[in-house]
């Protein structure tokens, strides 16, 4: 029996089945509406033919599919919509990891929602950004950003850690909040300086002038004072 299943968010629509064919199954994939690409492969035996389809399923449910016909599906608007914390999540899902060493390709999709929205909310996300860098602006979560941790022999950058900072809100509200809860998990020698700019080229995209606002908080090290009692780097 074949087994259907589809992937939907901001930026996707696709669907994936499967099918026994007894020592092989038959897989197909692509976005709803558009062509399926197709791949069979044969096995030993109908167990280890099955054993994979499980697996197979498996992943994909680990990834977010839902099983079943994929519904109607609309794009989102984002011009009507309210900049909220949920919402700057969203945007900052959009980012398109594939496009990695190249920050503003991978922010581009981000860039593009964002600018379709108003002056207002562009501000908003830029205020949203700068509080949860603000949360993060810890001597517990600096002293575990690798070599360059606060505390440790050597030069501690003010400026490393905020970038270090930046790939935790980068990679999105799950590990985010991981990472807020338990500062051991912070990233280490990996920066992601570029999504400072988010704001700023959603803006200039949209009326193609100099980005200037200026947020009731601010994300630059030793901001959130009160996450800083040591009075030295030891």
């Amino acid at each position: 029996m074949k087994r259907t299943f589809y992937y939907q968010d901001d930026l996707s629509n696709k669907f994936w089945t499967i099918e026994a064919k007894g020592t092989a199954y038959v897989a197909s994939n692509g976005r709803v509406g558009a062509k399926a690409r197709e791949t069979v492969r044969t096995f030993a035996s109908i167990d280890e033919a099955n054993t994979e389809i499980s697996k197979q399923i498996a992943s994909k449910l680990k990834k977010g599919y839902v099983e079943g016909e994929p519904p109607e599906y609309t794009q989102p608007n984002w011009a009507e919509m309210t900049m909220t914390e949920d919402l700057f999540w969203r945007i900052i899902a959009l980012f398109n990891w594939k496009k990695t060493g190249d920050d503003e390709a991978v922010m581009w999709p981000a860039v593009r929602a964002l600018s379709s929205m108003s002056v207002d909310d562009i501000a908003r996300f830029a205020d949203i950004m700068t509080e949860k860098l603000f949360a993060l602006d810890t001597e517990a979560h600096a002293r575990h950003i690798g070599d360059h941790a606060y505390g440790k022999a050597g030069y501690f950058s003010v400026d490393w850690f905020l970038y270090v900072r930046c790939v935790v809100v980068a990679n999105g509200q799950e590990y985010y909040n991981s990472v807020l809860a338990a500062p051991e998990e912070m990233p280490e020698d990996i920066e992601f300086e570029a999504l400072l700019e988010l704001a700023a080229l959603a803006y200039e995209h949209k009326i193609n002038e100099e980005f200037e606002h200026l947020s009731p908080l601010s994300y630059e090290t030793f901001s959130n004072s009160a996450a800083w009692p040591s009075d030295d780097e030891s």
